[in-house]
């Protein structure tokens, strides 16, 4: 079972995201927003994987670090992106920061978190196991152990997305995003405003999927093309209470056509992202994004893969 936190007394809102916005705005990119054309229809990118560590995940590590008490460290557990994010908002604060991952982590993932100055723990073939490693680690050395996306926080972090995509491309209906541990998905949907959101998944790594059906975040397989960014096994018990209070749109995606849509956000645009970034592209081209003009959002471009062309 992935480690979780537990439940806080008060879940995030978009009056919190409206806060995260403000304190993370000094160290944050506000990345921007790309309005285009394919295959004769209308969509919007939000240009996410611009994010300083080229991925969205600083944005959930820094509300968090600049939220509440100071530390002097922080431990954290990460397929690679969150690890990132935490490394270098440590670094931008003065803080220590030390990054599990599993050991199936990508070599470009790795080599950046090595860069970062953080200290890097391998551990387990997969999310979980280096989450479990890294939580005994906190409470063994009396440290701060900050959750992948199970944390108030982080979420409203990752809400400040919505919000900018709210205000910077207000011609948007839906905004879609890929889900792993249901952080950004839940924050999006508090930033968004009155849009809909649409919350895609992987054939293979279906926590929200799994939670909606049970009724509670529960273990689920772990088996994607997109698992180094998506492979949480279980969606988070903060993101889940905050999506069954503000629901989303769902809609799955099998990996031949994360891999297409991958390929395709090179073709269209030069964007050499990394599977779990095209995913919300994947619903969008397969006809799973119900919208008029959706805006998808491009979360990271940490990957080995390099266009052939």
């Amino acid at each position: 079972m992935t480690p979780s936190t537990a439940l806080p007394a008060h879940l995030p809102t978009s009056a919190d995201v409206r806060a995260a916005a403000e304190r993370i705005a000094p160290y944050a990119r506000r990345t921007p927003v790309l309005a285009a054309r394919v295959d004769g229809r209308p969509l919007t990118l939000k240009l996410e994987h611009l994010q300083l560590t080229g991925a969205f995940k600083l944005r959930g590590a820094l509300n968090a670090l600049l939220s509440g008490e100071r530390t002097a460290s922080v431990v954290t557990a990460s397929g690679g992106n969150h690890g990132l994010g935490v490394a270098t908002a440590a670094r931008l604060l003065g803080i220590e920061a030390v990054v599990y991952v599993p050991e199936t982590v990508p070599e470009a993932k790795a080599r950046r978190l090595e860069a970062s100055g953080a200290r890097l723990v391998r551990v387990g073939e997969h999310y979980a196991s280096a989450a479990q490693a890294a939580v005994r680690h906190a409470e063994r050395e009396g440290l701060r152990y900050l959750h992948a996306y199970d944390d108030p926080n982080v979420v409203a972090g990752q809400g400040t997305i919505g919000r900018e995509i709210a205000e910077d491309a207000p011609w948007c209906d839906a905004v879609a995003v890929a889900v792993g541990g249901g952080g950004l998905a839940a924050g999006v949907r508090l930033g968004a405003g009155a849009r809909t959101v649409v919350a895609v998944e992987p054939q293979g790594c279906q926590s929200m999927h799994a939670a909606v059906r049970a009724g509670e975040p529960v273990d689920t397989p772990v088996d994607s093309v997109a698992s180094s960014a998506l492979g949480a096994a279980r969606l988070g018990d903060v993101p889940f209470e905050v999506l069954r209070s503000n629901p989303v749109e769902t809609a799955l995606v099998s990996d031949e056509e994360i891999v297409s849509a991958r390929d395709r956000l090179w073709e269209e645009f030069r964007i050499a992202a990394e599977p779990a970034a095209a995913v919300p592209f994947a619903a969008w081209l397969a006809g799973r994004v119900p919208a008029e003009h959706p805006c998808l959002v491009v979360c990271g471009a940490n990957a080995d893969w390099r266009p052939e062309g």
